[in-house]
């Protein structure tokens, strides 16, 4: 059974690089198609660009208007269908929207891709 429904596309945001292209080649390396984004009103601009996004991967602390628990919350209310997870090295923020999951740093892969796959099951 694949792990990605239909190459789903990730969105992932962190403005650590490193951070970031780990993330990014968890999710490609897994069979999702993956965008990235330094910061949450990068993400923003893509989204709208984007409307095939099934899954937003967000750090919390980022520079910009908005960290990524602000930013899970506008994605939440302005598209309801996207899965939502959050990771952080610090504690977990709340609250965080309805049905998002919450990923503390280091985070394992399987429990991260396991929750990317039943957030995106209904996409494929």
């Amino acid at each position: 059974m694949p792990e990605s429904p239909s190459s789903a596309l990730v969105m992932v945001i962190d403005d650590d690089v490193l951070e970031r292209m780990g993330a990014s080649y968890m999710f490609s390396d897994a069979g999702y198609r993956v965008l990235e984004a330094g910061n949450a009103d990068e993400a923003l601009r893509l989204l709208e660009l984007n409307a095939d996004v099934g899954l937003l991967f967000t750090d919390v602390s980022m520079p910009g208007s908005m960290n990524g628990s602000d930013l899970a919350h506008q994605v939440a209310a302005r598209w309801p269908r996207i899965g939502i997870i959050v990771t952080s090295g610090r504690p977990r923020p709340e609250p965080l929207p309805l049905g998002s999951q919450f990923h503390a740093k280091p985070y394992e892969p399987t429990n991260v891709l396991r929750h990317a796959r039943e957030m995106t099951i209904s996409l494929g």
